[in-house]
């Protein structure tokens, strides 16, 4: 069976784009902005849990992950027809955004 995965990627400066590409351009991925990628991903299951497990470890035997890499998917899972997401390398950092809105408290301070 065919799951429906987004992939999001962010291997840094140096990181192994080419073997991420590559592995991409076997899996007919499509392009869905800078770094986002979708793919149908042949599995067993379309459990999340179990698909995380099988595309991470896919993922590990094609691509030379750092320690500072990034890579999250988002699938819908099977058991509760939920859209989950979940680091299969790295973690989250902190959002660009933050800071940006001011709260009303704020916005009277100003003056």
């Amino acid at each position: 069976m065919e799951v429906h995965i987004v992939l999001s990627y962010d291997l840094g400066l140096k990181g192994d784009y080419s073997s991420l590409y590559s592995w991409l351009d076997e899996h007919k991925a499509i392009e869905c902005g800078n770094n986002l990628a979708a793919l149908a991903y042949e599995s067993d299951t379309s459990d999340f849990n179990e698909v995380y497990e099988v595309l991470k470890k896919d993922l590990e035997n094609h691509i030379k992950i750092d320690k500072t890499d990034r890579l999250y998917m988002i699938m819908q899972d099977s058991a509760d027809d939920k859209m989950k997401g979940r680091f299969l390398f790295g973690n989250r950092k902190r959002a660009p955004w933050e800071g940006y809105h001011m709260q009303e408290q704020d916005k009277a301070d100003i003056f």
